[in-house]
């Protein structure tokens, strides 16, 4: 047998190196590969997460714009504010996600001043714009958190004749509810170990941020918790409820100085899609189909005692006479009746109670779905047994 050179033994050891780099190489290869592939998998799964989320997140909405101007027909200060009573009710039971009061008198002249008075929410306004907005954002205001919102004021001097809303947010201490209104206390708690909330219940709820003390939140708070004492939940905007679990959580409030301003500033980034005005010299709503209305953001709009006509006339941004150009939809929404006046709470009903069927939303929350869905097969049932 031939000697094993010095040079062959190198190659060898060369050819051993090689091969184990290579492999090693065509691991991390592979490695760099499945990485890859995994990263991808998990961005396209992320913006597939994300467009549903967006899609499940936007939710139709309905607003109706009221003037405040109705509240001068009441004779006492204990009706002005039963008539703002039947406002709130009639938008809860419609679950109405927005109320609008606007001003539809005009500009107040030098020597009424004393017919404008300042909030710090909303600015000057008139003195009944403000007290129905100030009524309706009290009873849309859970009970146990209005001490800390509304403090004794004269215009909720007599709010003891209002009838509650009882909304679905409105809960009580011993309800059960994954989401729950709250007030951010001012309790002493570790630094960046979030804020303590006030939702209701026997002990406050330990949130993920660190918040203003006196902050209105809305709280998501998992039914499992590591100590039933030491709630622990999460801070999320007021429109999940309804988005989440299909469940009407009240509706917000602005203020208005004049029609225009009813319109071109919407909270909504989109806009009104469907602008909708009320009058006796409307089309007939009759000739609406169901669901012949299909809207994302809709807006309905109500007149005061002299009609839109009279809001128009007082709009110093508005040349039109004729409200049927200035809305999408100009419809009477109770034909041949019998009185020769409607009043606003009465309209209010009426309007949104025929409308209910004529409306259809392009981004249905959870309780609409199942409705259209309930009332699809019972219509498929009706077609088999026929």
């Amino acid at each position: 047998m031939a000697p094993v050179l010095p040079q062959a033994k190198n190659w060898k050891e060369h050819n051993r190196v090689h091969k184990e780099n290579r492999k090693q190489w065509r691991e991390q290869r592979l490695i760099r590969k499945v990485k890859k592939d995994n990263s991808e998998n998990v961005v396209e799964e992320t913006k597939r997460s994300n467009k549903t989320e967006k899609s499940r997140n936007t939710v139709s909405t309905i607003s109706i714009a009221v003037p405040g101007s109705i509240l001068d027909n009441a004779q006492s200060s204990e009706l002005r504010t039963y008539l703002a009573g039947q406002i709130a009710r009639a938008a809860c039971i419609y679950k109405i996600d927005e109320v609008i009061v606007f001003n539809d008198l005009g500009d107040v002249l030098e020597e009424e001043k004393k017919k404008l008075r300042k909030d710090d929410t909303f600015g000057e306004v008139r003195v009944e714009c403000l007290q129905l907005a100030r009524i309706l954002q009290y009873l849309e205001c859970p009970q146990y958190l209005r001490k800390y919102f509304f403090p004794i004021h004269n215009d909720l001097k007599y709010a003891g004749v209002l009838n509650p809303l009882d909304a679905p947010h409105h809960l009580r201490q011993q309800d059960v509810s994954l989401f729950r209104e709250g007030v951010v206390t001012n309790k002493p708690i570790k630094a960046g170990k979030g804020s303590q909330v006030n939702v209701g219940l026997l002990n406050d709820v330990t949130v993920d941020k660190v918040l203003t003390a006196g902050l209105r939140v809305t709280v998501k708070i998992p039914l499992q918790q590591r100590s039933p004492k030491k709630l622990e939940g999460i801070v999320v905007p007021p429109t999940v409820p309804r988005s989440e679990i299909g469940i009407y959580w009240g509706y917000a409030v602005r203020v208005a100085n004049n029609l225009t301003e009813v319109i071109t500033k919407c909270p909504y980034k989109e806009g009104y899609d469907i602008t909708i005005g009320t009058s006796d010299k409307g089309t007939a709503i009759d000739q609406v189909p169901a669901g012949g209305i299909n809207y994302n953001h809709g807006l309905i709009v109500f007149g005061g005692l002299c009609g839109l006509e009279s809001a128009l006339e007082n709009d110093p941004h508005l040349n039109e006479d004729d409200p049927s150009v200035v809305f999408d939809k100009y419809f009477n929404i109770c034909p041949l009746q019998g009185s020769r006046t409607i009043r606003t709470e009465e309209a209010i009903l009426i309007a949104l109670s025929e409308l209910r069927t004529k409306l259809l939303p392009k981004n249905p929350s959870l309780e609409n779905s199942q409705f259209q869905s309930f009332d699809k097969n019972m219509t498929d049932d009706k077609v088999e047994d026929e």
